[in-house]
């Protein structure tokens, strides 16, 4: 184990680094964790909850049972395996461009009531801005909305004005237009924009992917302007599919003039997808209604996409595949019975995806969201902690962890 002090900040890592020795950190003094692996398709920091996360060469499913990570379990310090299992010990790419930076903002204060700026406030955004007005008064301080359309932005801006407590009138969020070339002076950034979406009626069987080809241009245009800002925040992605967008955004945000990955744009850890969280409502609907499905509410699981590969676990601890199976289908295909009743089906996920995630996540809780694993996005239960983010590791069934296997094949395939 080496110790070390750099630009007045203290340093651990298993081997030696091009930095100043230093003796053990005191018990009181905050330690970071550096690690040594390629940067381009992986978090550059994170926290550890497991001490093969410091020696693990790839960063994929596996994380989701440490189990499964095949590393070596470094023989830790005392002090280092305390900080560990307190939830205190961050983990940055040392050969990360951008490591330095990383390291020194770690721990900066941010405001408790965050500035959100949505782009595109239609049938999703505009279900959205109201879930979030009226739920996040704790957590958002205001919410700049910005549209294409002009008297979109302007029509939605005056009915949130007319929406407040009596008597109470500062409680709930401002929202006023923002313009787009300040998009990005803000603490999360939420992209809900989508070229076309397949019309009621229409054959296209998987929506998702259809939007794929449309929606990409878009998301990376944004992407490359969060770059430009230095966006240090949260860059949100609603639109569908959801996954394979965010992986675009990352990559296109980190593209430099001759088109490879610099480092110099969004980090992995910034990028969070926020589709799974229907998926999981729905598994619960079924499961209300469903005795069949009854443990999922005890302690089911949602993984992966919004859309195929998408993984339902029944429950974790008493996992029947086949049942799981069945509960996956019928959440995969639910979106299709309000088509059938004639309507676009986006109510429940911008709420249930969007307004709820989101919020659970400004308050550092456990939520769905789709997070870098392995060089894709891959929806999980995760939180963001003081120390980085969290992804939660449980002992999962080898049937549902080959389920995980073949979904991370699946979308690795897709960009």
């Amino acid at each position: 184990m080496y110790y070390y002090t750099y630009q007045n900040k203290k340093y651990a890592a298993l081997e030696s680094l091009a930095l100043l020795s230093c003796s053990p950190p005191r018990t009181d003094e905050e330690v970071t964790f550096l690690i040594n692996r390629p940067p381009e398709n992986r978090r550059a920091s994170f926290l550890v909850t497991d001490p093969r996360h410091l020696t693990a060469k790839t960063d994929g499913v596996e994380w989701l049972d440490s189990r499964r990570i095949e590393a070596p379990v470094p023989d830790l310090p005392e002090d280092i395996r305390h900080r560990l299992e307190a939830g205190e010990l961050r983990a940055i790419n040392f050969r990360h461009p951008r490591w330095e930076e990383i390291a020194a903002n770690a721990n900066r204060r941010r405001p408790i009531r965050k500035r959100v700026n949505l782009l595109a406030v239609g049938d999703v955004g505009g279900i959205l801005l109201t879930a979030l007005k009226l739920l996040g008064g704790e957590c958002i301080g205001s919410i700049g909305i910005c549209d294409l359309n002009e008297n979109t932005v302007a029509r939605w801006v005056a009915e949130m004005s007319q929406i407040s407590w009596p008597w109470e009138y500062e409680s709930l969020p401002k929202v006023e237009a923002v313009l787009p070339e300040r998009l990005f002076d803000c603490d999360v950034f939420l992209f809900a924009a989508a070229k076309s979406v397949p019309a009621v009626g229409s054959s296209v069987q998987d929506v998702r992917m259809a939007q794929f080809a449309a929606n990409r241009p878009l998301v990376e245009s944004y992407a490359r302007q969060a770059r430009k800002a230095k966006f240090d925040g949260l860059f949100a992605v609603l639109s569908d599919p959801v996954d394979p967008l965010c992986k675009a955004a990352y990559f296109a945000s980190n593209a430099g003039e001759d088109g490879q990955w610099d480092g110099k744009g969004l980090l992995a850890e910034q990028v969070q997808g926020f589709g799974l969280g229907v998926m999981n409502a729905r598994a619960a609907a079924l499961a209300q209604t469903d005795l069949r499905y009854l443990t999922f509410l005890t302690d089911g699981r949602s993984f992966g996409p919004h859309g195929n590969g998408l993984v339902i676990a029944n429950s974790i601890k008493k996992y029947d595949d086949q049942i799981s199976q069945e509960l996956t289908k019928q959440v995969k295909t639910a979106n299709l019975r309000i088509r059938e009743l004639g309507f676009k089906p986006f109510v429940a996920p911008a709420v249930s995806s969007g307004a709820m995630q989101l919020l659970l996540t400004l308050r550092g809780e456990w939520h769905c969201g789709s997070v870098c694993l392995g060089g894709v996005w891959f929806g999980v239960r995760n939180r963001y902690t003081a120390n980085g983010l969290e992804t939660e590791s449980l002992n999962l069934p080898d049937e549902l962890f080959q389920r995980l296997k073949e979904t991370e094949t699946t979308l690795k395939a897709i960009l």
